[in-house]
């Protein structure tokens, strides 16, 4: 479902498991060091969304489109429960089912 990047705590995939099952960080799956092509492929190959706070992914969304699609996180430093609110969870299952968006940016 969702594949968090370095920058993001390894505990949101366990803390978010019961509306997001499935999610990944990136150092579960041998990732942790990869460059931003490489966390790319493996997330489009897995059917995984990328979630990262820096535009890098937003900014190869937009030259590729998905997949995969990418979360870009635009809080400042928050603790791990406000990264993926819980009140918009409905706002990021109809992002992650719509079948023509590729980019959903958080503020």
């Amino acid at each position: 479902m969702l594949l968090f990047d370095q920058n993001l705590s390894p505990e949101l995939p366990r803390r978010l498991s019961d509306v997001f099952p499935g999610s990944r960080h990136v150092r579960e799956i041998g990732l942790e060091k990869s460059d931003d092509e490489e966390v790319w492929r493996a997330a489009a190959a897995a059917g995984l969304c990328i979630v990262s706070k820096d535009s890098d992914f937003q900014e190869r969304s937009v030259l590729s489109g998905a997949p995969p699609k990418s979360l870009w996180i635009q809080r400042g430093n928050c603790s791990t429960e406000d990264i993926l609110s819980r009140d918009r969870q409905q706002d990021l299952l109809s992002f992650l089912n719509d079948p023509v968006a590729s980019i959903l940016e958080l503020e």
